[in-house]
């Protein structure tokens, strides 16, 4: 492949402020492999980072981290890949020599990284660009009949995988989800892949409401004491096995504990609020067990396995296709809210093999 010297990148040059600018190439260290980007999936962490307001989307950055594309380059130490593999990556990256990373938990790797994330520790530029370099170890291959914009969504896929086998599901159980957002409905069907017989999906929005039980879910709106009281009734009196909260919000998780029997199971993924509100008498008094979730841990292949079967469907989650020159755009209207909008994906340039 002959030298590419720079490529167009979507950079976050000031709060708010995005410019699509030529940027230097990146070029892959040995272990690392060259992907030239075909889709990006916008993220809700990338909205709410572009103010400043996270302190992880510290300009200048090329955000995205939820990407797939077709390898362009190997490094001198890469085997197994072969420039035009078609594949996705992990947005994490971990040093795989830890404690953690020994123990297959990447996601709490002391070194961790993210694509398209900058703070006080470290910069890392992700996939909002033609191209992006990332280590050979957390690349996998798609399968042929998986669109690159579906496979954009395989990142937010695997992180409600994680959050499902993290908390834990058995046949016939009941399970509630605080929050039929983005995350919210694709744990909507894992839990039914897995098994969930009856899924329960919480939220004050008709539209996302209605998507979820597109998905197989029974619906409810209102406060902890509204959907706690309808999931009761559902469930002879008794409340949920099990509730996931994708929100991160003292009210969103005060649901989700209010929804739960006693010795009931609640996962947290949502982070949107550094400090939430804790019932902690209902949490102690009804042995509650609380599992916090973040990001996944080796959930990829199962996510792609149940994309590519269409157990878990994206189609209805994907709002606009649009290049990555669009990109400004895009982000505004995801910042100011607009109705509707669910999953946005941008495609960069051309690239690819040369």
């Amino acid at each position: 492949m002959s030298s590419l010297a720079e490529m167009k990148a979507l950079v976050l040059t000031g709060p708010g402020r995005f410019e699509y600018v030529d940027v230097p190439v990146a070029e892959p260290a040995d272990d690392e492999v060259l992907v030239a980007v075909r889709a990006c999936g916008i993220c809700g962490s990338d909205v709410h980072g572009m103010d400043g307001s996270s302190g992880r989307r510290r300009p200048p950055v090329v955000m995205g981290h939820e990407a797939a594309g077709v390898v362009a380059r190997v490094g001198a130490e890469v085997q197994g890949w072969a420039a035009g593999d078609r594949v996705t990556f992990d947005s994490t990256v971990s040093c795989g020599r830890c404690h953690f990373c020994r123990q297959g938990q990447v996601n709490l790797c002391d070194e961790r990284r993210v694509l398209g994330v900058s703070c006080e520790e470290y910069r890392r530029n992700g996939a909002f660009a033609d191209y992006v370099a990332v280590p050979a170890r957390i690349l996998y291959r798609l399968p042929d009949g998986l669109s690159f914009e579906q496979a954009a969504l395989l990142e937010t896929l695997s992180v409600a995988v994680h959050a499902v086998r993290r908390v834990g599901v058995s046949p016939g159980e009941t399970a509630v989800v605080v929050g039929t957002g983005m995350v919210g409905l694709l744990v909507v069907q894992a839990l039914r892949a897995y098994g969930c017989d009856r899924v329960i999906g919480v939220d004050l929005d008709a539209g996302r409401l209605a998507l979820a039980e597109k998905f197989g879910a029974v619906t409810v709106s209102g406060d902890a004491q509204t959907v706690a009281a309808a999931v009761r009734e559902s469930t002879g009196g008794a409340g949920a096995d099990l509730a996931i909260e994708v929100v991160g919000v003292s009210p969103a998780v005060q649901t989700a504990i209010a929804s739960v029997r006693k010795g009931g199971r609640v996962g947290l993924i949502g982070n949107v609020s550094p400090m939430v509100e804790l019932a902690l008498q209902a949490v102690v008094t009804r042995e509650l067990a609380l599992y916090g979730c973040c990001a996944s841990s080796g959930e990829y292949p199962e996510s792609i396995d149940l994309l590519a079967s269409g157990r878990v469907d994206v189609g209805p989650l994907i709002s606009a296709v649009a290049p990555l020159s669009e990109g400004a755009g895009w982000f505004d209207r995801l910042y100011g809210g607009a109705p509707g909008l669910m999953k946005v994906v941008l495609q960069p340039g051309p690239g690819g093999p040369q």
